[in-house]
């Protein structure tokens, strides 16, 4: 699908939790979105909230599809569903309506992101430890790619990136819980190459 923008700026809504707002980086330049948008010469809203689940997202952020018409948008949702003990189910009910949302509002790409691998970090034991993480993890990511596909949207792994460097120095932020500069420079970088073709 093509859009006839002219000189106008491509529009960018981020829409999601701590990992899209960049809740652990130095700053917000250093968030993902930020990176992307900036790579893109796009106009970035992030209304992403620290601790938001799909509810959340639902109730405050989806109004931005109307107000920015947004040329991309990306989704990563979920975590705090699943910390919050929400089921997959219920997981799925409201992405739904996300999705939905997001598809209704005819952006030019739809970029679907993971839940990131966040076993390895020390606040997991807060969390039920790693197993435990990792299986709801996979649990909710297996939802979120099914519905993604189911639309067409392009889904992005970024299960492997987020662990690559796992106990590694810096990698993490000093809340011990979300992604340090570095870690979020790799996501953009996984992210990159399916948003590239629209700059």
């Amino acid at each position: 699908m093509e859009r006839a923008r002219g000189h106008r700026a491509l529009r960018y809504l981020a829409l999601g939790d701590s990992y899209t707002i960049g809740t652990g980086a130095s700053d917000e330049s250093h968030a993902w979105p930020s990176i992307i948008a900036s790579r893109l010469g796009a106009e970035l809203t992030n209304p992403a909230v620290n601790g938001y689940t799909t509810l959340d997202l639902i109730r405050e952020e989806l109004h931005y599809l109307e107000h920015v018409k947004p040329d991309l948008v990306s989704i990563l949702i979920g975590v705090n569903d699943l910390v919050q003990g929400r089921s997959a189910e219920q997981y799925r009910d409201s992405l739904t309506e996300i999705y939905d949302a997001v598809e209704a509002a005819n952006p030019v790409r739809v970029a679907a992101v993971s839940i990131p691998t966040w076993s390895y970090v020390p606040a997991a034991a807060d969390f039920g430890g790693a197993q435990h993480v990792d299986k709801l993890t996979c649990l909710f990511n297996d939802v979120a790619r099914g519905e993604a596909s189911a639309r067409r949207f392009t889904w992005i792994d970024i299960g492997l990136v987020s662990a690559s460097r796992a106990g590694s120095p810096g990698w993490i932020a000093a809340d011990q819980l979300h992604p340090s500069d570095d870690q979020y420079a790799a996501w953009a970088e996984a992210i990159w190459p399916a948003i590239r073709g629209l700059a």
